[in-house]
Parts: C-alpha cells; sequence; structure tokens
C-alpha cells in the first residue's frame, strides 16, 4: 500500500481512486438495501420534518433543489431531469434483486397511471444491478412504462447532497416539486395508499 501511495497519481490511478468513491459509497448503501433504513438527512439545519412511518417533508420554501440527474435509461437513450421541470416527479431508487422493490412495484406502477393526466412523472433510478438484463426483465414482469436510470455504481445517488432528503437507503422514493425542489422522502417500501400520501400534498400545491 505504502508504495501505491508513492506512486504518481496518473490517469490510471485517479480513476481507481473514483472507483473506491464510489464502491464506498454503494457499500454504504449496502447496508440499508431493502431494509427499513435511516429516518435522518445528515447534520445541520436540515428543516424537514419526519413523520413515524418514516416520511420527511419539508415546508415550500425551504426546499433544497433536487441535483442535476443525467445519464442513459435500460435502452441506451438518454434521460435528464431538467426535462420535466414543471411537472411533479416521483423518483424511485430500486434494484431487480430487492424484494421489497418487487412488493412495491406494482403500485408504483398504478399510482403512476392514476397521476400521469395530473402532471405527474415517475422516474426509476436502477441501481446496484451489474447489466440491464435483469432490470429490463423487472421491467417487463410488472408493466413498468416509466423510464429507470441505469445507475449500477450508484454515481447518481451521490449527486444528492448531504443533510437534504437524500437516498440512503433501497428503496427508497423522492418527490421533487414543480419547480425542481426536494418536497419529500421515504425510505421504506410503499403501498399504493403510503405512495399517494407521499405525492398527492405536493400535486395539490399550487
Amino acid at each position: 500500500m505504502s508504495a501505491a501511495c508513492r506512486a504518481p497519481r496518473n490517469s490510471a490511478t485517479t480513476r481507481r481512486a473514483a472507483q473506491l468513491t464510489v464502491g464506498a459509497a454503494i457499500l454504504a448503501l449496502a447496508l440499508t438495501a431493502c431494509g427499513s433504513g435511516g429516518t435522518s438527512g445528515g447534520g445541520g439545519n436540515t428543516n424537514f420534518v419526519t413523520s413515524s412511518a418514516g416520511v420527511a417533508t419539508v415546508k415550500k420554501g425551504e426546499r433544497h433543489n433536487a441535483p442535476d440527474l443525467t445519464g442513459e435509461d435500460l435502452e441506451g437513450k438518454r434521460i435528464d431531469l431538467a426535462d420535466y421541470k414543471g411537472k411533479v416527479v416521483v423518483l424511485n431508487v430500486w434494484g431487480s434483486w430487492c424484494p421489497p422493490c418487487r412488493a412495491e412495484a406494482p403500485n408504483f406502477v398504478k399510482v403512476a397511471k392514476a397521476t400521469e393526466d395530473k402532471g405527474v412523472q415517475f422516474i426509476g433510478i436502477n441501481t446496484r444491478d451489474t447489466s440491464t438484463s435483469p432490470a429490463k426483465e423487472f421491467e417487463k414482469s410488472f408493466k413498468v412504462t416509466y423510464p429507470s436510470f441505469y445507475d449500477p455504481t450508484g454515481k447518481l445517488l451521490l449527486k444528492f447532497e448531504k443533510g437534504t432528503l437524500n437516498p440512503q437507503a433501497i428503496p427508497s422514493t423522492i418527490v421533487v416539486d414543480r419547480d425542481g425542489k426536494i418536497a419529500a422522502r421515504s425510505l421504506k417500501p410503499l403501498s399504493e395508499s403510503s405512495l399517494r400520501e407521499l405525492v398527492d400534498p405536493v400535486v395539490a400545491e399550487k
């Protein structure tokens, strides 16, 4: 290890350092993967309130901007969160290997269809699937019609600032308001009714 520390930081070592950073973040997520997760969002003045159900919300005017999320979907097509500004966006972090993700998937499909005409866009963030094949099978099995970022190493998840309503478990669900700000978060799998309770208040905002 000492020899590696003395080596010049060429492009190879720089890439390795970046991979280790991402790996550490994914390891941290793995500790709460398919579990209930925590409810805190980090230190400082977070301005959000967490209910007994594990749902955290922030009042309008006190919210943080959602990060710039750009990448490719499971079909290799470009996807950009900014393209949906003006809509309420529901981001769901999931993996095909995650039993709670499978349990909540039908609820997301149902609510996505029911709220489409109300200006709501569902977008998945598929993570820790080593290829798109199992993720595509997941979507086919549950008849998922909305797009998902393909984020196998969790790079997009790292874009969420600590101290905000950042995803801390798999599954996690984040609601972004029409102004592109994070309004609510759940760190637990959601039933149809609990998903509606998360989304409907943001949809109703003027």
